[in-house]
């Protein structure tokens, strides 16, 4: 049994830290004043708190049925929860809300990708943005990470 307000029995009490919720307070603090300190980072995480955002990332997964692109993309089925920018914003901002932009991805891809989008355009803290080509297909780019 489990003592409320406690998630996880003793038995199993060494996973609520692992799945514990984040203190939202504090991942704010963190990304207003930390993280995000330059304008084009501040921009980029406000977006993500519109409305617009909230409609847009629940249509996608609607649309793609909570299924990862990238993994679909090799012929596997997997289930995605996270969206993610094709062309990332800080290359094509334009396109930042821009349905054809974005694709359903679990968080092993995602992460993958993050990687991937850090040595081929620049992107991410400290780096600097390379004067490449944008990819916009999921299939290609899925190559390109070498999988």
């Amino acid at each position: 049994m489990v003592e409320l307000p406690k998630h996880y029995c003793k038995q199993h009490a060494n996973q609520e830290r692992e799945y514990a919720p984040r203190d939202k307070q504090a991942a704010h603090r963190y990304n207003t004043v930390t993280r995000n300190r330059d304008d084009n980072k501040r921009q980029q995480y406000n977006f993500y708190r519109t409305r617009r955002w909230v409609y847009l990332r629940q249509q996608v997964l609607d649309d793609q049925h909570y299924l990862c692109q990238y993994c679909k993309a090799d012929g596997r089925v997997t289930q995605g929860k996270i969206v993610d920018h094709v062309v990332p914003m800080e290359v094509a901002p334009d396109d930042k809300a821009s349905v054809d932009n974005l694709a359903a991805i679990c968080s092993h891809c995602h992460n993958v990708k993050t990687r991937w989008e850090q040595s081929y355009y620049g992107t991410g803290k400290d780096n600097q943005l390379k004067r490449v080509s944008s990819v916009r297909s999921v299939a290609r780019i899925n190559k390109m990470m070498n999988r």
